[in-house]
């Protein structure tokens, strides 16, 4: 791709020019990858070529690997579609589609997942990652919906589109392997957001130290809420949620939850966070809320469960989903990180080159070394970038 792909000439490569071919991981069947050279994509109108320079493993990419949903290719599963997964990545603008001049070439940025229709009832309210057209983006139809790494080409390989409204950009000071932990950080923050945002004083219960989990402490306490509690299972994960900022750490193996927040709380918590998503959890997110409190689900059960659901109306308890990292909460996350509020790095515990994502993915899964985020750089070792593990 060395023509003109903004309207000028030679706005195109960061030194060099944009090859045409670049290195990229394609699902065939499931649990299936395999590194082949696939064309660099071509930014449009609103959108800019994003030079991959880290990408973050999320639990839901082990999930599409395995399962496919919630990406959709096609209108269907991502199967032998020549399909790219990775949705947690940063790196540096490479290229500008026509029109664009809010970034430009060698800015670093991070991106966020969702790009909305813009069109529809959800997109308008400003709920893009509940666009009603999403993957609606193939074929002849085209809705204008994007979730890259779910219904279009993600982050395991050297390039991406990106639209400019999931772009956020990236301190200088910050490393590679932190800014791709802005998508996390800004999960658990559109979660408090959609609690109602202004937790300060306000008791926050956690529960699950996964990485969506520990950062949601994070910013719990970097927006006030006292007492932070976090209810975990493992040792390690535990003592990381103290560093960021838990005042209680709960451990559900040895101690009965409910009767410990009541304790530590009073009447219960006002906020509950469910990052753990299994029926025992949302139960006790249920018993442990005070009146009139709200509960999030960050996470969800595979299956169907049971709960309590008078409890909820007789309480006046507010039950809450979200999915992924909506309102733009990505940006105030990464304006907590920057200013130094919460040190998001503590969560990252390995990185790989981008040859090695099939080991990366099993540390990840398998939790090898008590993984928690495990990042794949395209160029670890290099200054100022990803730091080799």
């Amino acid at each position: 791709m060395t023509g003109d792909v903004s309207g000028k000439k030679d706005l195109h490569g960061i030194g060099a020019a944009v090859p045409d071919k670049m290195r990229a991981w394609v699902l065939g069947d499931p649990e299936e990858l395999t590194l082949v050279d696939k064309p660099v994509p071509v930014p449009g109108r609103a959108e800019v070529l994003v030079r991959i320079d880290a990408v973050a493993i999320c639990a839901t990419d082990l999930e599409i690997l395995t399962y496919g949903t919630p990406a959709m290719i096609e209108g269907g599963p991502p199967f032998n579609k020549n399909y790219t997964p990775g949705h947690e990545y940063m790196g540096t603008v490479a290229a500008l589609g026509p029109g664009v001049d809010e970034f430009a070439v060698g800015d670093r940025v991070t991106v966020e997942i969702h790009a909305g229709c813009g069109q529809c009832k959800r997109c308008r309210m400003g709920m893009y990652t509940s666009c009603h057209n999403y993957g609606l983006n193939y074929g002849a139809q085209d809705k204008g919906h994007r979730a890259n790494g779910f219904t279009t080409d993600g982050g395991f390989a050297e390039y991406a589109v990106n639209n400019i409204n999931t772009l956020i950009r990236v301190p200088d000071a910050m490393s590679d392997e932190e800014a791709t932990l802005v998508v996390t950080a800004g999960t658990s923050m559109y979660g408090l957001t959609e609690l109602g945002g202004l937790v300060a004083g306000e008791s926050v219960v956690v529960i699950g130290p996964g990485p969506i989990g520990l950062l949601a402490v994070a910013v719990a306490k970097a927006l006030g809420a006292a007492p932070v509690i976090l209810v975990g299972t493992r040792e390690s994960r535990n003592a990381i949620g103290r560093e960021l900022g838990a005042d209680h750490v709960i451990d559900a193996r040895n101690e009965d939850v409910v009767a410990r927040v009541k304790e530590l709380t009073g009447k219960g918590a006002d906020y509950v966070v469910d990052c753990a998503g299994s029926e025992a959890t949302v139960n006790q997110a249920v018993a442990m809320t005070n009146r009139g409190g709200k509960i999030c689900l960050a996470a969800f059960p595979k299956n169907a469960v049971s709960f309590n659901l008078g409890a909820l109306a007789v309480n006046n308890i507010y039950l809450y989903g979200i999915r992924g990292e909506g309102r733009s909460a990505t940006h105030r996350a990464m304006a907590f990180m920057e200013a130094g509020r919460f040190d998001a790095s503590l969560i990252h515990t390995h990185t790989f080159p981008l040859d090695d994502l099939p080991t990366a993915l099993r540390y990840a899964r398998e939790r090898i070394d008590d993984a928690i985020k495990v990042v794949v750089s395209t160029r670890p070792g290099v200054p100022g970038g990803a730091k080799a593990g």
